[in-house]
Formats: C-alpha cells, sequence, structure tokens
C-alpha cells in the first residue's frame, strides 16, 4: 500500500516534464528563419522601441521591436539569403552562448573579431570600422583632453567582455574601474561622477552627446589614441564554427558600399531613441512611454514566481513526505528507501547550492549544445524556478513535518494509521500551517529572483527596466520606477499572507472548554 501511494505521489511530477518537453524541440542546422542576435540596448548599433515604425524588427517571444545599424544591417543579410529575419535580444554575456548553442544563427551587435573570440566563432568580413574614444563629462576638467595620456589619475571604465576595457592600461597611472555589464549602467555612472570617462567606440560617442548633452565625445590625433589591432577597430557578423553561410555574408556585405554603410549610421543616429533629461517630469514620461512594458514585464514576474512558487511547493511536500518514511526493516526495501533519499539529498544541495542564474544558463544554453535540443525560454524559465524552489521547500516542510509533536505520531500509529494516512490527517495540516510564513517568504523571494532570468531573455521585469533605461538614458530614474513597482508587489503580497496566516490560526481567545459547555 505505502509502495502504491509513493508511486502516486512520483508520478504527480510527469505533468512539470510534459511541460519541458511540451515546450522543447531539437536544433535543426537549417531553418527558413534567420535568427540575429543583439543586445537590442546599445543605440546607435541597436535599440529597443515599442513600435515598427522606422522599419524596426519584431523581437521575438515580446511585443517589443528592434532596430538601429546593426537590424539593417541584418535586414539586408536577411533578405539576400532569402530567409526571415527574428531578432532575438539577449545579454551581452549571452550572445557567444545563444550562438554556439544554435538559439540564434548569427550575432549582428557591433561586436569585434578579436582573437580570443575567433577561439569560438568564426567571424564575416567587417561591416563598420570605427576607433576607440573616449566619453566624458563636459564640464570635467578631461572634456579639453588631447591624449589618452591627459587621462592619469582618472577613474575609466569600460563594458564587460569587449576588447575596450583591455585598452585602458595603456593610460599611466589610471584608475582603472570594475568593468560594467552595459552602457546603461557606464552613461549613469559618468553622469553621477562614478567615474570621470569610459572607453567606447566612435558610433557610441556621436550617439551618446547627440542624446545627453552634459555628456561628450573625446576623440584623438593619430598616434594620442589607443594602440589597437585592425580587428579591435571591426564590427563584424559572428557565425557559428564553419558555418555553410559564412562566404554568402562576406559577398553580401562587399555588395554595400562605403557610401550605403555611411548614410546608415548617419541615419541610425538621427532616429535613436532620445534623452529625456530635459523633461521635469519624467515619472510619468516613463510610464506613458514605456507603460506597456511595465505592465507587461510585471505579468510575466508574477506568473513567473506564482506558477513556481506552486509547483515548487508540490515538489518540496512529495519530497518531504517521502524522505520522512520511516526506514523498512527490509534490507531489500530500506536500500531502495536509501538510494531515493540519496538522490533526493543531492538534488536539494545542488539546486540550493548553485546561483539560480548560474543554472537557468546551464539548463537554457547547455541543453542546446550537448543534446541539441531547443527549449522554449519561457519553459526554461519556469522549469528552472520551480525546480530550485523544490529544494527549498523540501527542506522547510521537512522542517515543519518535524516541529510536529512526536507524540502525535506515536499515538496515530498506535491506532494502526500507515504513514501516508498520518501523514494525511494528522502531521501535514499542522506542518503547513507552521510552514506557510516560510513558504510566503519564498514566493517573495521569487518575485524578486526572476530578475536572473534575463541572462536567458526572458522578458520579466527587470529585463524591461533595463530596456527602459537605454531608451531613455535616464539609468537611475528607470530603475527607481522599476524598484517601485517591485516593492509594491512584495508588499502586497507579504500583507495578503498574513491575512492567510490569521485566518488559519483562528481566534486567539478560542477556548476549547467554554465551547464544549456552551454546546
Amino acid at each position: 500500500m505505502k509502495n502504491v501511494k509513493c508511486t502516486k505521489l512520483i508520478w504527480s511530477l510527469i505533468p512539470l516534464l510534459f511541460t519541458l518537453f511540451f515546450f522543447s524541440r531539437p536544433v535543426y542546422a537549417e531553418t527558413k528563419e534567420f535568427k540575429v542576435g543583439m543586445e537590442a540596448g546599445y543605440p546607435p548599433f541597436n535599440w529597443t522601441q515599442v513600435d515598427n515604425s522606422n522599419g524596426a524588427v519584431k523581437i521575438e517571444g515580446s511585443k517589443q521591436y528592434a532596430n538601429g545599424y546593426d537590424v539593417q544591417i541584418a535586414k539586408i543579410i536577411a533578405k539576400k539569403l532569402n530567409r526571415k529575419i527574428v531578432v532575438v535580444k539577449t545579454v551581452w554575456d549571452g550572445l557567444s552562448p545563444a550562438l554556439t548553442s544554435g538559439k540564434i544563427d548569427a550575432i549582428i551587435a557591433g561586436m569585434s573579431p578579436t582573437p580570443e573570440r575567433k577561439k569560438t566563432v568564426d567571424f564575416s568580413k567587417p561591416y563598420l570600422v570605427s576607433k576607440a574614444i573616449m566619453i566624458v563629462r563636459r564640464d570635467s576638467r578631461y572634456a579639453k583632453a588631447q591624449s589618452i595620456q591627459d587621462f592619469k589619475g582618472a577613474k575609466i571604465t569600460s563594458q564587460l567582455s569587449t576588447f575596450l576595457y583591455d585598452l585602458i592600461p595603456q593610460i599611466n597611472g589610471v584608475k582603472q574601474e570594475t568593468a560594467m555589464n552595459d552602457f546603461n549602467a557606464m552613461r549613469s555612472a559618468l553622469q553621477s561622477g562614478v567615474i570621470d570617462g569610459y572607453v567606447a567606440q566612435e558610433p557610441e560617442g556621436i550617439s551618446v552627446q547627440n542624446a545627453i548633452h552634459s555628456l561628450k565625445m573625446v576623440k584623438f590625433a593619430p598616434g594620442k589614441g589607443f594602440k589597437t589591432d585592425s580587428s579591435d577597430d571591426a564590427s563584424a557578423v559572428g557565425l557559428k564554427k564553419n558555418s555553410p553561410d559564412l562566404e554568402k555574408i562576406n559577398q553580401i556585405l562587399a555588395e554595400i558600399s562605403p557610401k550605403q554603410r555611411e548614410k546608415l549610421m548617419k541615419w541610425a543616429v538621427t532616429h535613436q531613441p532620445q534623452s529625456h533629461e530635459k523633461k521635469t517630469n519624467w515619472f510619468i514620461n516613463i510610464f506613458q512611454k514605456y507603460g506597456s512594458l511595465l505592465w507587461q514585464g510585471t505579468l510575466t514576474t508574477l506568473w513567473i514566481s506564482l506558477f513556481s512558487t506552486i509547483v515548487g511547493f508540490f515538489i518540496g511536500l512529495i519530497i518531504g513526505i517521502i524522505r520522512t518514511v520511516p526506514l523498512s526493516k527490509s534490507p531489500t526495501k530500506r536500500l531502495g528507501q536509501k538510494i531515493i533519499n540519496g538522490f533526493f539529498w543531492i538534488y536539494i544541495e545542488i539546486f540550493r547550492g548553485t546561483p539560480m542564474m548560474v543554472q537557468a544558463a546551464i539548463f537554457y544554453y547547455g541543453l542546446a549544445q550537448a543534446f541539441k535540443i531547443s527549449v522554449n525560454k519561457m519553459a526554461a524559465a519556469l522549469l528552472i524556478v520551480s525546480i530550485n524552489t523544490g529544494a527549498y521547500m523540501a527542506e522547510i516542510l521537512r522542517g515543519g513535518i518535524e516541529s510536529v509533536d512526536s507524540g502525535q505520531r506515536e499515538g496515530a500509529m498506535a491506532l494502526g494509521m500507515s504513514h501516508f494516512q498520518l501523514m494525511r490527517k494528522v502531521i501535514l495540516p499542522q506542518a503547513i500551517k507552521n510552514s506557510l510564513p516560510a513558504v510566503g517568504n519564498e514566493f517573495v523571494i521569487n518575485i524578486k529572483d526572476t530578475s536572473v532570468l534575463s541572462i536567458i531573455s526572458v522578458t520579466e521585469l527587470f529585463f524591461n527596466g533595463q530596456t527602459i533605461a537605454g531608451q531613455t538614458y535616464q539609468f537611475f530614474q528607470s530603475f527607481f520606477v522599476i524598484s517601485i513597482i517591485y516593492l509594491f508587489l512584495t508588499f502586497t503580497i507579504t500583507r495578503i499572507l498574513k491575512f492567510i496566516e490569521r485566518k488559519m490560526a483562528g481566534p486567539k481567545n478560542y477556548n476549547l472548554m467554554a465551547n464544549q459547555i456552551q454546546v
């Protein structure tokens, strides 16, 4: 009887596995789509917008659109290849894994073909060549710099995992700050005085000084700027190793004249999102223009956190029940129980001992690389957060089960109850009630932890907040709005959970004897 019920509990996990395979598909080498990966947050190369104006391309899995110099180049390539262009919005650090795992067909994101990158990625001929420059504040003493050596003692940084950051040590006596994830953060740090400047490429400089009037681009005369390799100054299309598209793309790029490329870049600078720093009512402006992104991100965050908390609760409940089954006297059954408990122990330790961001990246990109299976990013998000939550819930509910007085357990067993009858009728009602505060806390944590899913490009609240910051050039203001939304969500849900706890606790003045007398 015990084995039958245990089997039923294990089989209840099948719907979760079904979700994984239902939303999964094999990765094929050939496709009619041309999936292009980019940040869609680095104007004038690429940016995100809320409509399809000016020839923007819809971003996969969202209601957003991408545009910019990279997008226009990608459209030309896709048209010549006779394939439909699909933009996959991905954080910078996720571009290479997305390519090598087959999530995208090409990287067109202002990426330089450095020797290090060439070890894992094949690059086309350059589609843009631009020099490294410095971005500073107009009112700083570095605004009139003529040479990179004029930045001696200055606090300088650049983007993480780019050759630009590696150029900084060429400045004697420079204070090289920690690299930053994106240009939005660098612009904000520069405006607030945290840094004195950041290294970028000329299109970024033109873009920034046109959009943010308090910032300026500093160009250097020959021999006074950064010493770079020719591959560093170039932006090229990244492709998988031995891609059959490489020669075709090189031919297509060769047909785009320097004059046409210059025209496209001027067009991108003109049409890029502009700063709203002169507008006093920035709060209302963000909601008016980007309210749909905020709403979409909030709903996605709530859906992932709610679904994952519920599924994680049942995973933890099943594991908690099975792990508290008394060891059988039969050597065979006893061994089987120990193996199952050992499996659950490994599962709990792995998922509680590693960051969720790492788990998401390994699962989403690793499955495709190792087994050629491409999982839908939303299905991957739901599965990863659910399994991660289940590991924590297993320990929470195990503690709740063990917190019930042992006398009740002994009394129930004396009445002839099986372990599962004991759990269902005596232990679990009390254990769940005792564990409810911790379960609610996991829900609140999940709301905040969905932000790590930006590594696999899930368009939740934080990811959309990054998009808005890139469009408005208002890093602090955008994330201030996002923080208010997070606070509203967590505060509201905390109040609801406390109300439920009070209802489950019953009246404070409950008197058993008085109730019996009244009856």
